[in-house]
């Protein structure tokens, strides 16, 4: 007789089943009790509980190149499980085990209080006598994506991705699965519906993560990858229902592949996945408070101080004393916080391929760095400074110091991209140069804030000291993060940005570590509207970090578009301060004095698109917060003839609400009215490349 492990946790329901012959079925996992008549017998088998491929073991089934029915996968049996409570929550841990070889399993599923969402991993343990060769091992697996409804799964099912690019991140776009190409054919096709990853950039050409809609039953999963490099996700058909397995890197998709020897153990890539009633919106609100509870307490994003940098659309990378002072001023003057200095601070002329020592330029500062560092401080602001610490520029100074071991290597020779050498973290040396860069700016410079940039992709890996390059960039990616670690703990007051031109390394590793994330290199402030928007679907508001650079030949409302790009998130200030006219520049302080009055709620608040998810090609493009009964709705009109939008809240219909156009606050043209009886919210901007930030109080 089988026997079940059933919980019920944060409004998570999950059910396992171990057969008398031992086999594993995850029958379950959602935001409702399972229904026990929608699965039949014969389906069973398909729900296993994690696939595990080793070099030289056979396949089945009409795999393709999916991950479904490996081996020792299909015959690793239950060995025994734990339930149990730590500080975050539940725990549970399912031991699994093959005969053959001696491997042992366990899935760990870490419950998080109040968050339906829960942590993923697999253990694999060589109790074996000969090495494990491993190609792939699932860190999350569940069948029966679709078994909810009466309707097909064509049908009903909508996958949201969020396809991302250099300038153009966070392009959101839902599809049904024949759209994808993945029609509902036969019970188990060879198609995969799949988004992979592989190099250093881990959301290259996709955000780590992805939500899952059954329309008809009214429930979401959700997931995100929380690793720093390559990994990989799909959705598969067995037993005529879907299955997504979910997990780091593979050696068939990303170049991993390892060799466990009798006695060691390897840990598989978290992941975060969790179920909700409801669609995307909701499943956003539950990642987000997931987010927020992983993420390394800090004083950042409870304070959200307002940065200068100085790069966009001002001094592009060539800072001077001269040039830096009456930003400065300016800055101070208008309220930011932090004062940055981006690239250039360290070469005299064109630095791009001799980075990597970070000693200031005489010549950019002939009374040194630390004068105009000294300067901010005397403004009342926190000086920061750009850094790239993960690479070295290939006529860098400080390659007399080096050798081959601390770069990546793949066929014998260094791993160059874009002019410069990836790092090779696993190396001390490399370690002792990348500390005492920071101990020099932290400690001998005063510098409260780094923007920590990383410009190249280092592609699938190192082959030094590795069992493959893919297992080679993995080490690495978990070195670095145990880095970022030690520095936190060391100068725990410290504000690192990631960066990596921009939103390509916009992933839960490194969020859950660093406060703050750069979302763009968009240098067009109208095309920055929709990134903006959408970047609260990946990242908590109070980390994304948005542009607003007021242009030189700019007028008053392409500084109120700036602006509004960033007032609901992490504002970004750059742009040439000290040179805009008084009118243009005192619109930047209305903006940032608003923005202070408000801040204390975005670390609480959660997201809305009253349109929908914004795309590039919109007219108009909504995004909004929701704490308590307060509401904060940015509103842009992008393009097109038509100046009125009704923008739907149903949340609020019924209710009483107040609403004010709170930036700019003198606003002629613009009208709002608030239609309780159909729960629409009537907006009207005169003109294209404008846009207003509304305020709306909820009457009690």
């Amino acid at each position: 007789m089988s026997k079940r492990i059933e919980l019920a946790e944060n409004g998570l329901y999950l059910v396992f089943e171990v057969t008398y012959s031992g086999d594993v079925r995850f029958l379950h996992f959602g935001a409702q009790p399972l229904d026990e008549n929608i699965i039949q017998e014969k389906q069973k088998p398909g729900f296993r509980l994690m696939e595990l491929q080793l070099t030289g073991e056979d396949r089945a089934e009409y795999h393709g190149r999916t991950h479904r029915a490996s081996y020792p996968g299909l015959r690793m049996v239950y060995d025994s499980h734990n339930d149990t409570r730590n500080e975050l929550g539940r725990k549970l841990e399912i031991g699994l085990r093959d005969e053959v070889t001696g491997l042992k399993a366990a899935q760990h599923l870490q419950f998080y209080d109040g968050v339906r969402t829960v942590r993923s991993w697999t253990v694999l343990k060589n109790e074996g006598q000969a090495p494990a060769e491993v190609e792939y091992v699932s860190s999350f697996a569940l069948t029966g994506l679709d078994k909810e409804g009466e309707r097909d799964r064509d049908d009903k099912m909508r996958l949201y991705l969020a396809h991302n690019g250099w300038q153009s991140e966070l392009q959101w776009r839902s599809y049904t699965l024949p759209e994808l190409g993945m029609s509902h054919l036969i019970d188990r096709g060879s198609k995969r519906v799949s988004c992979s990853n592989t190099g250093s950039w881990s959301a290259a050409e996709h955000i780590p993560m992805a939500v899952l809609y059954n329309e008809e039953a009214g429930t979401s999963l959700f997931w995100q990858i929380e690793n720093n490099g390559s990994w990989h996700w799909e959705i598969i058909e067995q037993s005529d229902l879907l299955t997504v397995l979910i997990s780091g890197p593979t050696e068939h998709d990303n170049h991993w592949w390892l060799k466990l020897q009798p006695g060691e153990e390897f840990v598989s890539v978290p992941v975060a996945a969790g179920t909700v009633e409801g669609g995307f919106e909701q499943a956003i609100d539950q990642l987000t408070a997931y987010r927020r509870t992983i993420r390394r307490p800090n004083e950042d994003n409870e304070l959200l101080r307002v940065i200068f940098n100085d790069y966009m659309n001002c001094l592009w990378g060539a800072p001077t004393t001269e040039k830096l002072l009456p930003l400065i001023d300016a800055a101070a003057d208008v309220g930011c916080e932090y004062f940055c200095i981006d690239a250039g601070w360290y070469a005299p002329g064109e630095w791009w391929d001799g980075v990597g020592e970070w000693l200031p330029s005489e010549e950019r500062f002939p009374e040194g760095i630390k004068f105009v560092l000294d300067y901010i401080r005397g403004k009342g602001l926190i000086p920061g400074l750009w850094l790239e610490l993960e690479v070295m520029g290939i006529n860098s100074p400080k390659l007399a110091d080096t050798d081959d071991s601390w770069f990546f290597m793949r066929h014998g020779k260094r791993v160059k991209d874009r002019s410069r050498y990836q790092l090779d973290y696993r190396n001390p040396k490399v370690i002792a140069h990348a500390d005492e860069v920071i101990r020099r700016l932290v400690e001998d410079y005063g510098v409260g804030y780094i923007k920590m940039d990383y410009n190249i992709n280092a592609g699938i890996g190192t082959e030094t000291a590795s069992d493959s390059v893919g297992d080679g960039l993995l080490q690495h990616n978990r070195v670095y993060l145990s880095w970022l670690d030690s520095v936190f703990a060391r100068y725990p007051e410290l504000v690192i940005e990631n960066c990596s031109s921009g939103g390509m390394r916009m992933d839960y590793a490194m969020l859950s570590r660093h406060s703050i994330q750069s979302t763009s290199d968009q240098e067009d402030y109208v095309k920055y509207a929709a990134i903006a928007a959408s970047s609260p679907a990946a990242l908590t508001p109070e980390q994304s970090a948005i542009w607003s650079y007021p242009l030189r030949e700019g007028d008053d409302e392409e500084v109120i578009f700036n602006m509004v790009n960033a007032l609901l998130l992490r504002v970004h200030q750059s742009g040439h301060l000290a040179e805009l006219s008084p009118r243009r520049r005192e619109l930047v302080k209305e903006a940032l004095d608003y923005y202070k009055s408000i801040r204390g709620d975005i670390p609480e608040a959660l997201p809305f698109w009253p349109i929908g998810l914004p795309k590039q090609q919109d007219d108009w493009i909504s995004c909004g917060l929701r704490r308590g009964d307060r509401i904060y709705l940015a509103v842009w009109r992008i393009a097109g003839n038509t100046s009125e939008i009704q923008l739907p809240l149903e949340r609020w219909q019924g209710r009483e609400l107040t609403v004010t156009c709170a930036y700019p606050a003198a606003s002629p043209g613009t009208e709002s009215k608030w239609n309780k009886a159909d729960g629409m919210l009537h907006v009207r901007l005169p003109a294209t490349k404008t846009a207003r930030l509304f305020e709306l109080q909820v009457k009690s």
